[in-house]
């Protein structure tokens, strides 16, 4: 899987104006423009970004789930998502706009803030990664984002820490929305079904850092505390897909991606991929694709 930098994505919009502290953080104002080739095939962005869409809409494809991104709505991207862009939609000819604010993990890391507790605790960013602001959230949003251009374009002394406190306040404020959103969700749903998505998030994320080296359902029961058996009735019951499908999704993915996007042989692929041998890859590709591994790299 392509792994982006956020100095790799900032020179994917060369035309944008951006300002920022070298690649560790910066704003992006990016205006109608055509996604980067790499932005259309899976990847992940070695980064933490937040897009806020004001014009028209993005359709998002985020570890195998299908989000679209309008007028008025924020996503927040973590480091390890498997990311592409489906589609970029404009309302009014080219009026495409949307804001990036991208952090590196160790920027983040300088904040001194618990991400897991800001978010995990209101809701899964794997379930829900966007949100719609209400008027007075947007309004606020603006004034953050106007402030930090002040600060970033400013020659003061201590620019850095303050543009770290900034962020902190930031992200408190978008756990806020992310938690009021949360909040109107469990009015809708019940414990149990809480507690399963819960369990389908870790899972998702379990398989997103694994399904290279493993396959076996087994595997992902023991590090979440249960039974295959009841591991694979709850992820068919919360998504409509089981367990190993998710699993195969994923190889499946990768293997698509080796296969179209570089010039790894097809044994270095089944390596990769941690198959015994090209014979068990060619079934299992096939299987899942219609096309053996080579039909699909002609293809």
């Amino acid at each position: 899987m392509h792994n982006i930098s956020l100095s790799e994505f900032r020179r994917f919009f060369p035309s944008c104006p951006s300002i920022g502290l070298g690649d560790d953080f910066f704003i992006m104002d990016i205006k109608f423009e055509e996604p980067h080739q790499s932005l259309s095939h899976p990847c992940r962005l070695d980064g933490y970004m937040l897009i806020y869409c004001i014009n028209g809409y993005i359709r998002l494809n985020v570890n195998l789930n299908e989000y679209d991104l309008k007028d008025g709505m924020a996503f927040f991207n973590i480091p390890g998502n498997l990311l592409r862009v489906n589609e970029l939609v404009n309302t009014q000819g080219e009026g495409l706009h949307y804001f990036c604010v991208a952090m590196s993990k160790s920027f983040v890391n300088e904040l001194k803030i618990d991400m897991n507790k800001l978010f995990t605790e209101g809701m899964s960013l794997l379930e829900h990664p966007s949100v719609v602001m209400d008027p007075k959230e947007k309004e606020t949003a603006g004034k953050y984002m106007e402030l930090l251009g002040n600060l970033l374009e400013s020659d003061m002394p201590y620019k850095r820490e303050a543009i770290y406190s900034v962020m902190s306040s930031v992200f408190y404020m978008l756990s806020g929305i992310w938690a009021r959103q949360a909040s109107d969700l469990r009015e809708n749903a019940s414990v149990a079904t809480n507690r399963s998505r819960m369990i389908f998030d870790q899972f998702i994320r379990l398989v997103s850092q694994n399904y290279a080296r493993h396959r076996n359902v087994g595997f992902y029961a023991d590090k979440l505390c249960l039974t295959p058996k009841y591991l694979s009735k709850l992820i068919k019951d919360t998504s409509g897909r089981s367990a190993p499908e998710w699993i195969d999704s994923y190889v499946v993915l990768e293997a698509k991606n080796l296969l179209k996007y570089s010039n790894a042989a097809i044994k270095e692929i089944v390596y990769t991929l941690n198959f015994p041998n090209q014979s068990v890859f060619y079934k299992f590709f096939k299987a899942r694709t219609g096309q053996t591994p080579s039909e699909y790299r002609n293809s």
